[in-house]
């Protein structure tokens, strides 16, 4: 089974719905959009050949400077009986960021989701639990958003110099 193989099934079954097709260090990567993940994961686990059967991963990302698109999810599936994984990412606009739960296809989503939430605050619709899990309940912002400067530019102690600048 190659990338190839899985990149031109998954067009055939979902067309237009996915994009955006690449191969970095070897692992398919490719996009969709959140009307179709639950349906695209679905099939990739239960494919008579494929048998995505195990997320590795699922987790979020923060680009600000990606209009309509700031925040993505991002899934990671591995087929353990051919030893293939694959990448699959769902961009989100900063307005509206809510997204279908995977909890029903795997519920070791539960806890990956609710980190990811903690972090990034993207919102799994249809959750069984979703709350923080890392961070208090009273935090009023979310850690991994790049929403703040990185340095306190007020500072007149750091002479660039010294930084490499």
């Amino acid at each position: 089974m190659t990338n190839q193989q899985i990149a031109e099934d998954v067009v055939a079954k979902f067309g237009e719905n996915t994009h955006s097709f690449e191969e970095p260090w070897g692992l398919l990567t490719f996009t969709t959009n959140r009307q179709n993940i639950i349906s695209l994961l679905e099939y990739l686990k239960k494919h008579e050949t494929f048998r995505f059967n195990f997320l590795t991963d699922l987790t979020g990302i923060h680009l600000p400077d990606n209009q309509g698109a700031e925040f993505g999810v991002i899934y990671h599936l591995h087929s353990l009986e051919n030893n293939v994984r694959i990448r699959i990412k769902v961009f989100l606009s900063q307005d509206d960021l809510h997204i279908p739960t995977t909890t029903t296809l795997w519920p070791t989503a539960n806890w990956m989701e609710r980190e990811t939430y903690d972090f990034y605050g993207i919102l799994f619709d249809g959750h069984p639990k979703l709350i923080r899990i890392l961070n208090i309940e009273e935090m009023d912002y979310f850690p991994m958003r790049k929403e703040y400067p990185l340095e306190d530019a007020t500072r007149e102690d750091k002479i660039d110099a010294l930084f490499g600048r």
